[in-house]
């Protein structure tokens, strides 16, 4: 089932980002030090969320293959994917693979997304195991042309491909008990050196573990990506799969996700334990709201251009895509649910 987003919502050629920008980085400073709670956390954060913003747009090459992938296309955007096939991603928040921006790129590229298993259990009647070959085959895949906002206070817009997780828990089977969902990413310090060495991976405590209200995990916007730019997911982008909430800052997207479970108790996620007094459960882009550190009310997106290249846009409540969400938060106060 293709999702079309309604006008209101609808993306322009001025809003995609190039991929000379989203497939490109400039190399940050190196001198990052140890990442623990509190000051010291956010002042390393702040300095590559600066420090990276626009990268180079020359070409560059990586060593994971990924592959064209078959799907339905999003009509209402088709016009927008015209960038460069060969300009790879490069500005990423993967933890698992370095703290700094350039950091992911550099050190997966000799992740294995081959053989893998997604379990789907918990609070449902007939749990399931997907392995690789499964996650580009279970379901139709289609293309999904979605804003991405960072809590950083910057912005990308990404086509992204999968199917919505609304198909994956239908098939399992979701007892009246499961009133959250909650998803983890791999567990493997051999392949992801930020694991095993945490100055590099940023003090956070892994397996990274993210969760959503089942209302939110059903909504038609939310996505399992399988890939982007027409292509398999790379892995500093969250090979083989991962998960894509428009309307939520992109910490909530985890990446190369293993497990999915359905249970009846809101769970404790990554950034909740690392520093609860700046992310919340909810995440959703709220520009009333801001993070210690980064005004929300503006962001700023990353295009085509340099280091000064201008393109700070005001930011859109739920990002642009209340008229789909914002029944779900209905009555909450959003600056106390954060």
């Amino acid at each position: 089932m293709l999702i079309k987003i309604p006008k209101k919502s609808a993306l322009t050629a001025a809003d995609i980002t190039d991929e000379a920008v989203y497939l490109q980085r400039r190399k940050l400073i190196k001198t990052m030090g140890f990442l623990g709670t509190g000051a010291l956390l956010g002042s390393a954060l702040s300095q590559t969320a600066n420090a990276g913003f626009f990268g180079s747009d020359r070409a560059n090459t990586t060593q994971f293959t990924t592959t064209p992938l078959s799907f339905t296309a999003d009509k209402d955007n088709l016009s927008l994917l015209k960038t460069p096939e060969q300009k790879v991603i490069s500005h990423n928040n993967f933890y698992e693979f370095g703290a700094q921006k350039h950091q992911p790129a550099e050190l997966a590229q000799h992740f294995n997304v081959d053989p893998w298993q997604l379990t789907v259990s918990g609070e449902c009647d007939h749990p399931i195991t997907l392995d690789y070959d499964d996650l580009t085959s279970l379901f139709p895949l289609e293309e999904r042309i979605y804003r991405l906002r960072c809590v950083e206070a910057w912005s990308m817009v990404i086509p992204w491909i999968g199917f919505s997780l609304a198909q994956l828990l239908q098939k399992v089977s979701p007892k009246s008990s499961a009133k959250y969902v909650v998803f983890q990413t791999l567990d493997d310090a051999k392949q992801m050196p930020g694991q095993d060495d945490r100055r590099l991976g940023g003090g956070i405590t892994f397996p990274y573990v993210e969760g959503l209200r089942i209302d939110e995990a059903m909504n038609p916007l939310t996505l399992m990506s399988v890939g982007l730019y027409g292509k398999t997911l790379p892995p500093q982008n969250g090979a083989p799969i991962r998960l894509v909430v428009p309307w939520k800052y992109g910490f909530k997207s985890i990446k190369s996700i293993v497990s999915i479970k359905l249970v009846s108790k809101q769970p404790k996620t990554t950034w909740q334990q690392l520093a609860p007094n700046e992310y919340g459960f909810y995440a959703n882009v709220n520009p009333k709201h801001d993070h210690p550190r980064w005004s929300q009310a503006s962001e700023r997106r990353i295009t085509s251009g340099g280091l000064f290249a201008r393109n700070r846009i005001e930011t859109q409540p739920f990002n642009g895509y209340g008229e789909q969400v914002a029944h779900l938060y209905k009555g909450m106060d959003l600056s106390k649910f954060y």
